[in-house]
């Protein structure tokens, strides 16, 4: 059976890409962006098979 490790991470605006392109470059898959919990902000939920 596969096991995932996940990662909350907040995501800054005028560097969304680039916060992304990290994490993915580091075996991260973007699962899910949702507002965050001021209501202002976006957090984006990832995961990645565990080694």
């Amino acid at each position: 059976m596969t096991k995932w490790e996940y990662a909350t991470i907040p995501l800054i605006i005028h560097a969304t890409k680039a916060i992304l392109d990290q994490w993915g470059d580091e075996g991260w898959e973007l699962v899910q962006v949702v507002s965050g919990p001021d209501g202002k902000g976006l957090v984006a939920y990832l995961k990645r098979e565990k080694a």
